[in-house]
């Protein structure tokens, strides 16, 4: 696990991040590909920290590669799931994805091929206690303000976590090699706004489901790529 803050930390899972928030036990931020539980749970042992503190899953978007382990690791932990209510009602359903728009490109080409085309729109179907709505704040490190930001999922959201000065941005951008878009949105126009209304908040800090840390006024630094 890299630290980002005293109290978030994020696991590398090769293609995509999990991220962990230490506050009132253990919330696991997006939970991987399918498969991922084990290597998800080694790295919170390794830091010396037991899965069966996993108190709250918080599901940025319905994306496979973001909720693939979310039924498995509720079953092993009792975990509360949260989604945004636009995503979750499929989430219970077991359904993955909508139709979507590949961002031009010969990266995002290569990405799309290698490692988006064979994940499907299917996952273990799992119940979301918590259907989360714009503006609300989960009570955890003195106030986690949900931002809806939709373009790459209906339901995308992105997760303020104001005492620490960080974004958790999931999927609302990338940042691989440099920032970019996303490899696919269901509405990229829609995804710039949503881009844009997050860089208009106040953090220093921006974590991101593909990709490492963008530190240092993050938030000027979307907003000047993007605007």
């Amino acid at each position: 696990m890299k630290k980002i803050t005293n109290r978030l930390y994020q696991i590398n899972l090769g293609a995509v991040n999990a991220f962990v928030i230490e506050d009132d036990g253990l919330t696991l931020v997006d939970t991987g590909l399918p498969g991922s539980t084990a290597k998800i749970f080694a790295a919170l042992r390794k830091e010396g920290k037991n899965p069966a503190d996993i108190k709250r899953i918080i599901l940025t978007h319905l994306h496979t590669d973001h909720t693939g382990n979310a039924a498995d690791i509720k079953r092993q932990t009792n975990a509360r799931v949260y989604a945004h209510r636009a995503d979750a009602l499929l989430l219970e359903k077991g359904v993955s994805g909508r139709p979507m728009t590949l961002t031009p490109g010969v990266t995002n080409r290569f990405i799309y091929q290698m490692f988006i085309k064979s994940a499907g729109n299917v996952v273990p179907a799992v119940a979301v206690e918590e259907k989360l709505s714009d503006g609300d704040v989960i009570p955890l490190l003195g106030g986690i303000r949900v931002v809806h930001t939709p373009g790459h999922s209906a339901g995308h959201v992105a997760l303020l976590l104001q005492s620490e000065g960080v974004l958790i941005a999931a999927d609302l951008c990338a940042h691989v090699l440099g920032l970019a878009y996303s490899t696919l949105y269901e509405d990229r126009a829609l995804g710039q706004q949503s881009i844009l209304k997050a860089a208009a908040l106040s953090f220093d800090t921006a974590v991101f489901g593909h990709g490492g840390p963008l530190h240092g006024q993050a938030n000027q630094q979307l907003k000047a790529k993007f605007a």
